[in-house]
């Protein structure tokens, strides 16, 4: 850990209140601030929350729902409990994972899912941000396999080549979308927020969001050749994606 690190957090007045407040990361104030923006939780609401781990977004989502509401929050890796939400180990794109949070509904219908996800950083602006356009795509995917017409979906996302097919996926999907970047986001970051709400009855189109933005990629110009790439298998977020060196 640098000095300038630890001098840079022990000065986050954001991650100093999160700390008095008892939640588990600073991050817990970007929803809040997307939350009193857009108002994308209700009382009552039923919400997923894809990647939850440590779970400051799950705190916020299970505070906003209130004790008529149910919060589920998944992430491969594990997650201390946290009152009032379902907490769940799991792979999003497995279909043992999605059953699993369809038991936890039963009767009741998503309104929600939020995703702060981000890939384990390597530093490397390009690949930290094509990592995590993938990462956003596809929970992109997931929540729109789950959401009910008029359902809203939240997820973060790199500002970066690429981020127009995501955008442009999202519009397909939802008939309101917008970019927003909370003021708790640290300043030197390229970190902004895609807010998708009221879910269209049908999607505009028969490709997946992925499929989508690998069509946009390859309009751009930004092709991978992963053949003649040395691929490593590694777990980044909630899946195994190849990690290229």
């Amino acid at each position: 850990m640098s000095k300038r690190w630890y001098q840079e957090n022990k000065r986050d007045p954001w991650r100093r209140d999160a700390k008095a407040k008892g939640y588990r990361a600073r991050s817990a104030y970007k929803l809040k601030q997307i939350h009193e923006k857009f108002g994308i939780i209700r009382k009552g609401d039923a919400v997923l929350d894809i990647g939850c781990h440590p779970g400051g977004w799950t705190q916020v989502a299970v505070e906003e729902v209130g004790d008529s509401g149910l919060v589920i929050g998944v992430d491969m890796l594990a997650t201390s409990s946290i009152e009032g939400a379902i907490v769940m180990v799991g792979d999003i794109t497995e279909e043992s994972t999605i059953e699993e949070i369809a038991g936890h509904l039963g009767n009741r219908r998503l309104n929600a899912v939020i995703s702060d996800i981000s890939p384990r950083l390597t530093g490397r602006y390009d690949t930290d941000q094509a990592i995590s356009l993938e990462l956003s795509t596809m929970a992109l995917d997931v929540a729109c396999d789950l959401l009910p017409p008029g359902g809203c979906f939240v997820t973060k996302v790199f500002q970066g080549a690429g981020i127009e097919g995501l955008i442009d996926a999202a519009k397909l999907r939802f008939s309101s979308v917008s970019r927003y970047s909370p003021t708790a986001s640290r300043t030197a970051s390229s970190e902004t927020y895609l807010i998708c709400q009221k879910r269209l009855q049908r999607t505009k189109g028969e490709v997946t969001a992925m499929e989508h933005l690998q069509g946009h990629l390859a309009s751009i110009g930004i092709v991978v050749d992963e053949e003649d790439e040395k691929v490593i298998d590694t777990k980044v977020g909630f899946r195994k994606i190849p990690k290229r060196e």
